[in-house]
This record gives structure tokens, C-alpha cells and sequence, in this order.
């Protein structure tokens, strides 16, 4: 019987190059199959995703990999990183463990043709189909997990909600998972990154660029597919997204049939955050944690870039662990595990400690109020009733404590209650947990993307603000973002900002602030060139910017902004201590 497609035997593996993948429907997807040379039945890791299975690593994204390469150099060692594609694993380093790899491309990317519209529900039901088909392949044992990073995580949820039979264990590294609230609407404020990411990402590899995209090292085949549309066919064959993140300014149908139902979410994972991932991928994986309804979940929480820890060896071991057990039955202590696994951070350093919950069940939630009077945090409310005015489109007004007496954890959620009026009829509040070193210096971070990422970062539109009353923790405000509450000029509402979990560990003499802005963050040391694969330079929140003028015009964004103080109103932000 033929096939119409090559396999290989390079580099100890058999590699089938663009396998089909029949879907119900007819369509064809394609993906790459990296094994072991030895007949036999593994366990599977796979992934699904648009970002192209034949673009290399180093082409695409290149200043990450040189990035990683330089800093970490265990990422490199151990393999000819001739495979290496992004936020995917090296088959290099699984396959001589005795796995198979199986990189999908999705519907309209790469080698796979369709119309492309990410995130999708069709696209969940393709990741559905794949799981099943690899469970059927003569090389599998039946046990399919899904591994990667940011995209290759994010639709992990959505495919655990459809409960695939086959669908063994996941893990989801740095993975949104609320399209709405982690991604394209901060507090309901629209965020431009899903349309850059999209332009630069996704449509320069959709299928049928042909030889107006990428060539693969891997094998010397056009990256998109060698067939070759019209820019109007190609633009014919994808959604336009930048369009639909405008088009849905609430969280209505659109959004919701991309959000995972928790109660279905059974299968075991392993979910791993970024503490610097403020903007895209840290709330998703503490949501998933605390939200799924199934047992068996860990959680694990570091820094540094996005991209780099999934391929160091501390991020791949946790995995082979996880996968090991699951994938294998390996008997490896893995199900004795404490839940829980954090990379604490410090000013200088990270410190790992195991926890048996998040947050953290010690934690001593600790009120930190905002004194108008000398723009200050304290631990009693002000007694004044007054005012505190800014520019709605302004640095806002910063409130800083004393110096701290003792050296001091704060790790887990925030959050923050505002009493505030507007000069229009909305406003929107952005809200920066800062540490400040004695002399008054910012302590920043490199973060997910952004060299100098702050502390920890929330986001409101005033309009935004009614509560979902059964979510809602005093930890985590949860918004309904299903109707518009426009203000009265002049009108006090009360706000509550959900801050995105975070870690610091302060010394002590320095100082923690509370920054209530207008605008988006913007790091005092200059601008940072950013990466090759993202459209802007990088200000202080990397590619996570709120500037889009249709979402937020000037003539009601721009208006004074009041926070009110006094009588029933003592604003404050809620802070996790994490006692020694």
C-alpha cells in the first residue's frame, strides 16, 4: 500500500514528513511524525497549531532563539537543534526517551489548507480528531498528550472541554485561556496585540504563500505549501481578527465558544505561568488550576522569558516526569507530588518552593489604603474626605508605602477597590504594582516578553465594572463584561480591579506603590528594540498595548478622573502576604 508522503531516517529518528490527517469533514491537515528508528508502540506528544511544522526556530523568531541559545546554553546541548520549531518541543530530546512527536499544522497554516480562524471552536474539534487519529497510528500506545507553549497551550483548554477519549495528560506552558478577559480585552479594554501578533505570526506563514514565504532548513520544502494564491485569495482564506477583536467589545458569543467549560475539564495536566506574563499568560494557567474540575493538575510558576524554560532542562524534566507517569506508567513519585511548584522570585534571584495549594492557604491577606492626603499606602483608612484628581489619558497618581521593616513575600493574586467618578461617561483605570528600591529606583523585570516588566498589572473600564457575584473572590474580582454601565459625569461608582497574580519577595527599606494610571505602563528607562517577530518596541509592557484610538477616544478617555475618599470610601489594594 503507498503513502504520499516521505519518511526519513535522520539524526536517530524516522521522520514522516507531511503525513495527512483526514478530518470527518474531508479536509486534510498535515504534520510531521518524529520517532523512534525501533518498530514498537509509544507514547505520543503532540501539537496543533499555525505557527508552520517546517519553519525553523532560528528563521522565524530569530532574536529569541539567540536570546536563549547565548543565556542558556543546556537549551542547545544535547541536540544538533536541526528541528528545533517554536514553542514546540525537540523531538531530539523526547524521542530517544521513547516518544513520539507529532507537530500538526492547523487549518489554512502551513502545509495544512482551510480557512484560518484561530482559536476556534472547528479548530478545537480538529485538535479533537488529531488526538484520535494519532491513538489509531501503528507507533502509538493509545496514550496521546498535548504539549506546548503559548498558542500550542492555549487551545489545550479548549480541546480538554471536548474530552477526547485518547487525550491522556496535557501540558499547557504559559497558556491563556479566556480569549476575552486574559487576551483581546483587558477589563474590557481592548488590547492591540491579537492584531499584530496575527499579521506578524499567522499570516506570514498561511498556506499558499508558496515561494513568497518561508523555506524550510528542515528539508528544503516551502514552509506555506507549494501552492501559490493571489494577497486577495490568501486574505480570502483567513479571518480578519483584528476586525473581530473590534467588532466584539464584550464577551458574547464569539468569545464564549472559545472559553473552556471548567466542569469538563477532567483530564490531568500540568500548567505552568509566568510571573512576568502580564498581558497574555499567566492568568489562564492559575485559572485553569483553581477552576478545572478534574484532581489531577499541577501547577508550576517561573520567570524569565516566555519561551525559554519549556526547552531548559529544569522545564523539560518537569515534563518528562509528568509525561513519564502518564504516558508511560512509569511509577516515578509523580501522583505524590506536592501540587503546587514555585520559582519565588526575588530582586536577584529565584528561589524554588513547593506549596499544596494556590493561593497559597497560609497567605495573610493584608489591606493596603490609598491616603490621599500625602499620596501614600498605610494600614488604616483615611479618616479625610476628599478628592484626588488626574488626567484620564495621564501617568495618573502614585501611591507609595513606607519603607518596609522587614523583608516581606508578596506571591498570588491581587486585587484593588476604587471609589472614582469621571469628567465623561467612562474611564479607564490602569492599575501597576510597583517596588521601589530605597532611593526610589523602579525594581523591574525581565518579564515574558518585556525586558522591564513591573511587579504586577490590572486593568477596568469603569463601564466594565458590574460583578459576577458567583465568581467573585475577594482575591479575584470576576467581571460579567456583558453589558455597558456608562457613567454620569460627575457619578461616584465603586470599582473593584482584579490585579494579575504575581511574586516578589521585597527587602527590607524598600517600598511598594500603587500606580492608578491612564494610560499603559511605561518603564522610565527608555524603550527596548523588542523582538523580530513582534511589530512595536518595547516600552515597559512588550507588545500588551491599549492605544487603540476607535476603542478609546480621546474626548471620553481623555477626561479627568476622580478617586473619592472618605465616609464609606477607603480604596485600597489587597496584597498576599506569605508569612515566614
Amino acid at each position: 500500500m503507498g503513502q504520499d508522503y516521505k519518511t526519513e531516517i535522520r539524526d536517530g529518528m524516522a521522520i514522516d514528513w507531511d503525513v495527512p490527517i483526514e478530518l470527518e469533514e474531508g479536509l486534510v491537515l498535515r504534520c510531521d511524525v518524529f520517532r523512534p528508528i525501533k518498530e514498537g508502540q509509544y507514547g505520543v506528544l503532540l501539537s496543533y497549531g499555525p505557527y508552520g511544522k517546517y519553519l525553523a526556530f532560528q528563521d522565524g523568531y530569530v532574536s529569541a532563539w539567540d536570546r536563549m541559545a547565548e543565556n542558556h546554553p543546556d537549551v542547545t546541548q544535547g541536540s544538533t537543534n536541526k528541528y528545533q520549531s517554536w514553542e514546540v518541543a525537540d523531538p531530539e530530546k523526547w524521542v530517544p526517551h521513547d516518544y513520539v512527536i507529532v507537530r500538526v499544522d492547523s487549518r489554512g497554516c502551513g502545509r495544512s489548507p482551510g480557512y484560518v480562524e484561530v482559536w476556534s471552536p472547528t479548530e478545537a474539534q480538529d485538535l479533537y480528531e488529531c488526538v484520535e487519529w494519532a491513538a489509531e497510528q501503528s507507533w502509538s500506545n493509545g496514550k496521546i498528550g498535548i504539549s506546548g507553549i503559548s498558542y500550542y497551550a492555549m487551545n489545550q483548554w479548549q480541546v480538554a472541554n471536548l474530552n477526547p477519549p485518547h487525550l491522556t495528560a496535557m501540558c499547557s506552558w504559559e497558556g491563556a485561556a479566556d480569549f476575552y478577559r486574559d487576551g483581546s480585552h483587558h477589563g474590557g479594554i481592548l488590547c492591540t496585540f491579537m492584531k499584530n501578533w496575527y499579521d506578524m505570526q499567522v499570516s506570514s506563514v498561511q498556506h499558499g504563500l508558496g515561494s513568497k514565504g518561508y523555506k524550510s532548513r528542515f528539508n528544503g520544502e516551502w514552509v506555506s505549501g507549494p501552492l501559490e494564491l493571489t494577497s486577495e485569495e490568501l486574505q480570502a482564506n483567513r479571518e480578519d481578527l483584528g476586525a473581530s477583536v473590534l467588532a466584539h467589545p464584550m464577551n458574547d458569543e464569539y468569545w464564549q465558544s472559545r472559553m473552556p467549560d471548567w466542569s469538563k475539564v477532567t483530564v490531568p495536566f500540568l500548567s505552568t505561568a509566568n510571573w512576568g506574563g502580564q498581558g497574555l499568560h499567566p492568568r489562564g494557567n492559575f485559572e485553569a488550576f483553581t477552576q478545572a474540575a478534574g484532581e489531577e493538575k499541577w501547577l508550576e510558576s517561573h520567570g524569565i522569558e516566555h519561551w525559554t524554560e519549556y526547552y531548559t532542562d529544569y522545564g523539560r524534566e518537569i515534563q518528562k516526569l509528568f509525561f513519564d507517569y502518564y504516558l508511560k506508567g512509569e511509577d516515578n513519585g509523580w501522583k505524590d507530588r506536592p501540587r503546587v511548584q514555585l520559582q519565588v522570585r526575588h530582586v536577584d534571584k529565584f528561589v524554588e518552593r513547593y506549596e499544596e495549594d494556590w493561593p497559597i492557604p497560609r497567605t495573610e491577606w493584608k489591606k493596603l489604603y490609598l491616603q490621599p492626603q500625602d499620596q501614600s499606602l498605610g494600614d488604616t483608612p483615611s479618616a479625610e474626605t476628599t478628592t484626588v484628581t488626574y488626567g484620564g489619558l495621564s501617568d495618573g497618581v502614585t501611591f507609595v508605602s513606607p519603607p518596609l521593616d522587614e523583608e516581606t513575600e508578596i506571591t498570588g493574586p491581587l486585587a484593588s477597590k476604587l471609589w472614582i467618578s469621571s469628567a465623561s461617561e467612562d474611564a479607564d483605570m490602569f492599575l501597576v504594582f510597583r517596588v521601589l528600591t530605597p532611593d526610589m529606583k523602579e525594581v523591574v523585570f525581565q518579564g515574558a516578553l518585556d525586558p522591564h516588566t513591573p511587579v504586577a498589572q490590572g486593568w477596568l473600564r469603569a463601564s466594565h465594572r458590574k460583578l459576577d457575584t458567583e465568581k467573585t473572590l475577594p482575591y479575584r474580582p470576576y467581571h460579567t463584561h456583558d453589558e455597558k454601565q456608562p457613567l454620569t459625569p460627575g457619578e461616584i461608582v465603586e470599582l473593584d480591579v482584579e490585579i494579575w497574580p504575581t511574586s516578589i519577595v521585597v527587602p527590607k527599606g524598600h517600598r511598594i506603590a500603587l500606580s492608578v494610571r491612564g494610560r499603559d505602563y511605561v518603564y522610565p528607562g527608555g524603550a527596548d528594540q523588542g523582538l523580530s517577530n513582534m511589530k512595536n518596541k518595547f516600552t515597559g509592557v512588550g507588545p500588551f498595548l491599549h492605544d487603540d484610538a476607535q476603542d478609546r477616544p480621546p474626548e471620553i478617555f481623555g477626561s479627568d478622573v476622580t478617586l473619592h475618599f472618605g465616609q464609606d470610601r477607603a480604596p485600597y489594594v489587597l496584597v498576599p502576604i506569605i508569612p515566614k
